[in-house]
């Protein structure tokens, strides 16, 4: 995969955070039928060249063919946290954000500046990650739209250098069949509908399309929707928000949904069924709802 804009063209992954029990987490996705990468640390750096620090932070990913979802742990309340990741622990652990890719972090950026949506600045990120080659570095330019701006979680934008780091083929076969990240779902109340879609207008670049209760933002590779509240027991049968805005899905797409179920359900899980495919609550997966949907 590459990336075909300077600006943002595809979601690159999703996070879960856990601050309380990050090897059940990964015990967690295993049992949902996920791949997983061997565990890696972050560091971070203010300059390209300067001396890496510890981010405090350590994941596992499940990768696909060019997105991937991360499951991340903050390791020790000592240890710093330039993410907020326990902020957002805080608040309730599962699915608290989520990273769009681009080709020029200085260019979206000066775009969002432009716009008024306020952020970290450019940022430096780099992990090593083993290949059956040696270890490879892997190398982010992240920006953060400003917390007080995203109550919803961790919104990032990433130039990623090293992508074929992450998205290595001995990690791409999982026994759930899954193949792909297709997007994100965000509750917001009925009220500030329109300020969100607004607002994800602005960070993402394009606009909306309206698809009965869903405000689509389709990027190049996956995307995000954001759904009122009331809307929330028509996608997510049974479901209740813990707060306002709620990070309140992820969908993967997988190549054979009856593959799909019988790993997922063969493991002690209880799906329920969606049009075109079945969720696991949030309760079974650690704050997150999982959606799978069929190819095509």
């Amino acid at each position: 995969m590459r990336n075909t804009s300077v600006d943002v063209d595809y979601l690159d992954h999703s996070v879960v955070v856990t601050v309380t029990d990050l090897n059940g987490l990964y015990d967690t996705y295993e049992a949902l039928g996920f791949t997983l990468t061997p565990r890696s640390t972050h560091t971070g750096t203010a300059q390209p060249d300067g001396e890496r620090q510890s981010l405090g932070t350590a994941n596992r990913c499940a990768v696909f063919g060019e997105n991937y979802i991360e499951l991340l742990g903050h390791l020790h309340s000592s240890l710093p946290d330039p993410w907020g990741v326990r902020r957002l622990a805080a608040a309730y652990e599962g699915l608290r954000g989520y990273v769009f890719g681009c080709g020029d972090a200085d260019h979206v950026d000066r775009r969002l500046a432009e716009q008024g949506v306020s952020t970290t600045g450019v940022l430096m990120l780099q992990r090593d990650i083993p290949t059956p080659d040696g270890v490879g570095t892997l190398r982010a330019r992240v920006i953060q739209v400003d917390p007080p701006l995203a109550p919803e979680g961790g919104v990032r934008i990433a130039e990623v250098q090293g992508l074929h780091l992450i998205h290595q083929p001995r990690f791409l076969d999982h026994p759930n069949g899954a193949v792909g990240l297709s997007r994100i779902t965000l509750v917001v109340a009925d009220e500030e509908t329109d300020r969100y879609v607004e607002r994800y207008r602005k960070v993402l670049g394009i606009p909306a399309r309206r698809i009965g209760p869903r405000h689509v933002f389709a990027l190049r590779v996956g995307g995000l929707e954001i759904v009122p509240l009331s809307a929330l027991d028509e996608i997510l049968p049974g479901e209740k928000a813990p707060t306002l805005p709620y990070v309140a899905a992820q969908t993967v797409v997988v190549n054979d949904l009856g593959r799909a179920k019988s790993v997922i359900e063969g493991n002690g899980f209880t799906i329920r069924r969606l049009p075109g495919g079945f969720f696991v609550s949030a309760d079974d997966t650690r704050g997150a709802n999982l959606v799978f949907e069929g190819r095509g």
